[in-house]
């Protein structure tokens, strides 16, 4: 795994700069400029001309011995954390909101310019209630859709057409309309008053994050995510000796881990990666080379890299040249370098583990 990606769309929308949908039995008349077509290419890697910010030693250490925990919650202290509401680890400051009516364009440079992980989406924008969202995983599938990558089904081709005639036509699209293409992850919501087991159930489901709202209303609080409840009891697990006890022990012994692996050889397009992303529904995909090692991973994060038609080309090309890609742009927006693919092994503890989860807000 590694750490989430970083680069930014930054665009001023036009009514003639939809993303344009490939692959469509609607005949095309001439060239319209696609989703950010005037911006520039990616920049040139920075690291030939500067020193690492870490030496190899130092990520080293920092790989082999993350941060602690640090200092515990003492609102927490003496409580069972099963009885926690979801609502304590939630904050109001990390909502996003955007329109249904707004262009696909617009929300996108909401989600990439406001450094959300998620929207909310609503009817209106005096409304507190969100009844959809739209994260890094819909701009992927509709990418997929926009580029001819992914076709319709049969209950869906009406809309892609209706789609490709307003793109043809220069026409905004509605995130409304780009929403009901593809599969969508459950939308999945919990009072702040519930606890964190119900949580946890939830999460077992697949779903990667809970809208959290007010008891008895349908408006929203917050968002809880997987890596934020993770991070909540890494920080607070000397609170609660059930959790703090597992810590110690090995990843093997406690049976965690899967030994089906969902992997892209690095030579393999990167189209072929962002299909099978959509079709697993992963958020994230390790990249490996002809022996089987890990040489980095591709995640949804990283479309924001894709969102140019100066970019197109790189759906064609490798795997190992988007990590390239990613990893420069990281070191050019960062001024620094990018963490190291890292890994654990079975006999690592808990902690190890987990620690450096929330180090790198791997996912």
């Amino acid at each position: 795994m590694q750490a989430s990606s970083s680069e930014d769309l930054r665009s001023t929308p036009s009514r003639n700069s939809s993303i344009r949908l490939g692959h469509t039995p609607i005949p095309v008349q001439s060239h319209r400029q696609s989703f950010t077509e005037t911006l520039r290419g990616h920049p040139p890697s920075p690291r030939a001309n500067r020193q690492p910010s870490l030496s190899q030693a130092q990520l080293q250490e920092l790989l082999n011995n993350p941060p602690t925990a640090g200092s515990v919650d003492p609102n927490f202290s003496g409580r069972d954390w099963q009885t926690i509401g979801v609502g304590e680890l939630c904050t109001s400051a990390d909502v996003r909101w955007v329109e249904f009516d707004a262009g696909i364009e617009d929300a996108t440079n909401i989600l990439i310019n406001s450094g959300a992980h998620v929207l909310l989406v609503r009817h209106r924008k005096d409304e507190r209630a969100a009844h959809a969202t739209y994260d890094y995983r819909d701009l992927t599938q509709y990418l997929l859709f926009a580029t001819g990558q992914l076709q319709p089904d049969e209950d869906h081709l009406p809309i892609f057409t209706s789609l490709a005639k307003k793109a043809q036509a220069g026409e905004i699209i509605p995130l409304r309309d780009a929403k009901s293409l593809g599969n969508k992850e459950p939308f999945m919501t919990l009072p702040a008053t519930a606890n964190l087991t119900h949580a946890i159930e939830v999460f077992g489901g697949g779903v990667h994050r809970i809208i959290i709202v007010e008891e008895g209303t349908d408006n929203v609080v917050g968002i809880l995510s997987q890596l934020r409840l993770v991070k909540f009891l890494w920080e607070n697990g000397r609170n609660f000796p059930i959790i703090d006890a597992l810590y110690s022990q090995s990843i093997k012994d406690l049976g965690i881990g899967s030994q089906l692996t969902i992997s892209v050889n690095g030579d393999k397009p990167l189209k072929e990666a962002l299909k099978l992303m959509n079709n697993e529904g992963l958020t994230s995909l390790a990249v490996v080379d002809n022996q089987w090692n890990v040489v980095g991973n591709i995640s949804n994060f990283d479309v924001k890299l894709l969102t140019k038609a100066s970019s197109a080309p790189l759906l064609d090309n490798t795997c190992i040249h988007f990590i390239s890609v990613i990893l420069s742009t990281r070191g050019m927006n960062d001024g620094k370098d990018s963490f190291p693919v890292f890994h654990i092994n079975p006999y690592s503890t808990l902690a190890h583990t987990v620690a450096k989860l929330v180090a790198t807000k791997a996912h």
